[in-house]
């Protein structure tokens, strides 16, 4: 004898309404009937069953006879909720990790500039006159990253999990690292003959339009989208440098042991625009790089482009220093020191060592974060520098560049939040978009 057993599934939906989340079907489970015999039902046995998961993770089945009686079923201790709570649970911590990465990038990248900036200022307020070597500090600290490329860097230690089979040729290699060496020794060269001319405060400020030049080109270069708190950055860092033009350093902002002509501080002012234009370029021109060209980044390729961009511009400038003809004061420069040779030694070493720290931490928000994110956390240290050089050399602090440093500091503020409202809505969307574990069918007859 055969016993033939029916179940049919009538309806099946879901239903997704936050924070309680349903799949809804019913089934129709005719009579059993040996072979042979004819029987016909004709009220079939229905049931309708509702899978309630909520935000305890708990299933609930409420199964609903014909009669309209509900019975409602708990299932605790089950493992519908461990692979949604598990991946969010991973995607939370890889958030909080990358955060702290950024955070430590960008404290590095504060703290060394500003130093560097000040100690730059010091070897001209005390009797440096060389910018050939002003620009030579700020590139020629790259060899200490020899000991960490070579021993402790593991090769397979990844920044972003993109890797790409096909490699540049050498040839594309070296016309990458020569063309950034050469706009990054350029740049440096223009920054030193600003921070020669201008008071640390005023060039600070200036330099903070270096963020709206990033963002310029980012544009067209990394296909960045304009927002309105990015464009109201751009706009108030914009206005914040232009201020400056109005400013009259050589009659206000000067101590008498730092007199510079109106015409000085007109060429300073210019050349530190024209820096500040060529680090948001090198910046967004490094990213592009990095997805266009190299299109991985891994922990081996950033330390490289840092090497060998550096190796060239170190070079270009060490050219630079030897036919201007600059080296052969440089003797005579240090023994006119006037905190002693040690202080002039020490001094362009720790500028040197500073300088390559913060190229590290922005090379770190680059391939975390984007260039304009490393520009941001680079501005942010126009409030302390403009401070510190109050403290230091006595720079006044009043009228025109006292509402410069104002708007700067809301341009920064109002970038830096859009890039949390980014971040949140990317963690949302990841969130959202997590599976949910598939209901066993043996469960749900049971």
């Amino acid at each position: 004898m055969h016993v033939y057993t029916c179940t049919l599934y009538d309806s099946f939906a879901f239903s997704n309404h936050p924070p309680f989340n349903s799949i809804s079907f019913s089934l129709k489970t005719y009579f059993s009937f040996p072979m042979g015999e004819t029987q016909e039902v004709q009220h079939p046995h229905e049931t309708s069953f509702t899978i309630h998961m909520g935000e305890s993770q708990e299933v609930q089945l409420s199964k609903i006879e014909a009669n309209g009686v509900q019975e409602t079923n708990s299932l605790e201790g089950n493992k519908f909720g461990g692979p949604m709570n598990e991946s969010m649970t991973m995607s939370k911590k890889k958030v909080y990790y990358r955060w702290f990465r950024i955070a430590i990038h960008s404290a590095l990248m504060l703290v060394s500039s500003s130093a560097a900036i000040l100690l730059g200022r010091l070897y001209y307020e005390k009797g440096g006159k060389s910018k050939w070597m002003g620009t030579l500090v700020q590139l020629c600290g790259f060899p200490i990253m020899l000991p960490y490329y070579f021993i402790t860097a593991p090769k397979n230690l990844t920044t972003n999990s993109s890797i790409h089979p096909n490699q540049p040729s050498a040839s594309m290699l070296a016309f990458v690292y020569v063309s950034i060496g050469l706009l990054l020794a350029f740049d440096c060269y223009l920054y030193a003959i600003g921070l020669w001319y201008l008071p640390v405060s005023t060039y600070s400020l200036i330099c903070s339009s270096q963020l709206a030049f990033n963002a310029f080109f980012s544009y067209f270069l990394n296909s960045l989208k304009f927002t309105p708190y990015i464009v109201n950055s751009l706009v108030l860092l914009t206005i914040s440098a232009t201020l400056l033009v109005f400013q009259n350093e050589s009659s206000s902002d000067n101590s008498d042991s730092t007199q510079t002509s109106k015409k000085k501080y007109v060429i300073g002012f210019i050349c530190t625009v024209g820096a500040s234009a060529g680090y948001g370029l090198w910046l967004s021109l490094t990213q592009l790089v990095f997805k266009k060209v190299m299109k991985r980044e891994t922990f081996k390729v950033v330390i490289d482009m840092i090497m060998y961009t550096s190796l060239v511009a170190t070079c270009v400038t060490v050219v630079g220093l030897f036919a201007s003809g600059e080296w052969n004061g440089l003797r005579n420069e240090m023994n006119e020191y006037e905190l002693g040779r040690v202080s002039y030694v020490l001094n362009l070493t720790f500028t040197a060592t500073l300088w390559q720290l913060f190229t590290i931490g922005c090379f770190g928000l680059i391939t975390e974060v984007s260039s304009l994110f490393s520009n941001a956390i680079s501005a942010l240290g126009v409030p302390i520098v403009p401070m510190l050089a109050v403290v230091v050399f006595h720079d006044k602090m009043h009228g025109i560049k006292a509402i410069s440093m104002v708007l700067a500091i809301w341009g920064i503020i109002s970038y830096v939040y859009q890039q949390y409202i980014d971040d949140t809505t990317s963690e949302n969307t990841v969130t959202s978009h997590v599976p949910i574990a598939s209901v066993p069918q043996e469960e749900v007859h049971r």
